[in-house]
């Protein structure tokens, strides 16, 4: 597997942008009201996210996006910079926020995503948090390539797949499962919070989910949701600096 064969898939819907960046906002507690702050993302796609938080209405946020290929399709608001890697071209400490929206994934096995996450922690200042989404291995739906169990089956047989499919010729993803996640943020010596009950909950009044389903989770209590934690489609934690022999909560 080489980092060449790995290519970017950026979500272009700058609605959906929006709607994820107020996501992140509430997820991560960001007061408006306070002084400048300084917020990096780590795979800038589309440019949504960070354009959100650059032009936002009431707080000050001072932007600054990577992306290992420029697809933006808008730019005002935030600084940008290429990278060839998972190294981060700032000092140490430079950002009160930092963002890794489904990047994590698309960065290579296992040393290359411990290498990101030092990365992360490394920019992050002290008191600062950072928020981390990556797909779930057993999501029922793969969502790059929208194929059902792809990322169920071994590695091995994953590209054999999408040839099968028309839909690509190597699977160029590495989705994590539940305690692959938890044993990456252990090792980067980050302390990090699980949130995906509450991304639901505000995905849910953001974007209401109709029917059965939505009157289901409505009224479903976060106990009960959090059972199903290790197949919930998206793995989302917030973190922060820690020690290295801090799990994953």
């Amino acid at each position: 597997m080489t980092e060449q064969a790995r290519q970017p898939h950026v979500a272009y819907e700058l609605e959906s942008r929006n709607r994820k960046a107020r996501k992140i906002e509430m997820l991560l507690g960001l007061d408006s009201s306070a002084g400048p702050c300084r917020l990096l993302e780590v795979g800038a796609g589309s440019g949504g996210i960070s354009a959100y938080f650059g032009g936002h209405p009431s707080a000050r946020y001072d932007v600054d996006a990577v992306d290992v290929v420029d697809n933006r399709v808008v730019a005002d608001g935030y600084r940008f910079a290429h990278v060839s890697g998972t190294q981060l071209p700032f000092e140490d400490g430079s950002f009160d926020v930092v963002i890794s929206n489904h990047v994590i994934e698309h960065v290579g096995r296992h040393e290359a995503q411990r290498h990101h996450l030092l990365e992360l922690k490394r920019v992050l200042a002290p008191g600062g948090v950072g928020y981390l989404a990556v797909p779930n291995r057993w999501m029922l739906v793969e969502p790059h390539y929208r194929l059902p169990f792809l990322s169920w089956l071994p590695r091995s047989w994953r590209s054999a797949y999408l040839r099968m499919s028309g839909r690509g010729n190597f699977y160029d993803c590495e989705p994590l499962q539940l305690g692959e996640l938890d044993q990456l943020i252990r090792e980067a010596g980050l302390v990090g919070q699980h949130k995906e009950v509450e991304a639901l909950r505000i995905m849910q009044a953001l974007e209401p989910i109709g029917g059965w389903l939505g009157n289901a989770l409505a009224r479903c209590p976060d106990t009960r949701l959090a059972w199903f934690r290790p197949v919930i489609p998206t793995l989302i934690c917030v973190f922060s600096h820690g020690r290295p022999n801090d799990a994953a909560r």
